[in-house]
């Protein structure tokens, strides 16, 4: 396998912090609402590796497709999608079915890696 581009651990850094910060926020929303309970948090943490762990394959596909003609590069970055919301929507209908984890906190942190990439020109101004 090839060498994790610097730029690809890069991102996945960025959208790790900044999606860990939306993840905390996501803590103190169920606890300022009286929900919290320690599977908010379990499911708050399955949550978040598994947008995480979306956005680094991501990122790998995008790293394969750079260095492929159009039509490969179309084809990767196609297939790598399907397989990736293929592998969420296992990963939340796990997190439905494991009773040691809140749905809703595991299933939000899948937003917040767009949310992040929405605000990097605000969090990034030099």
């Amino acid at each position: 396998m090839k060498k994790v581009d610097p730029t690809v651990l890069k991102e996945t850094r960025y959208i790790g912090i900044v999606t860990l910060l939306f993840g905390i926020l996501q803590q103190a929303v169920f606890l300022i609402l009286g929900k919290w309970e320690l599977s908010v948090l379990l499911g708050g943490v399955y949550g978040w590796l598994s947008a995480l762990g979306n956005f680094f394959l991501m990122c790998l596909a995008v790293q394969k497709a750079v260095s492929q003609d159009e039509k490969a590069a179309k084809s990767t970055l196609k297939l790598s999608q399907s397989i990736r919301m293929l592998g969420l929507f296992l990963l939340a209908l796990a997190a439905y079915l494991i009773p040691i984890l809140n749905t809703v906190a595991a299933i939000l942190p899948y937003l917040y890696p767009g949310i992040a990439i929405h605000l990097s020109p605000i969090l990034r101004k030099k």
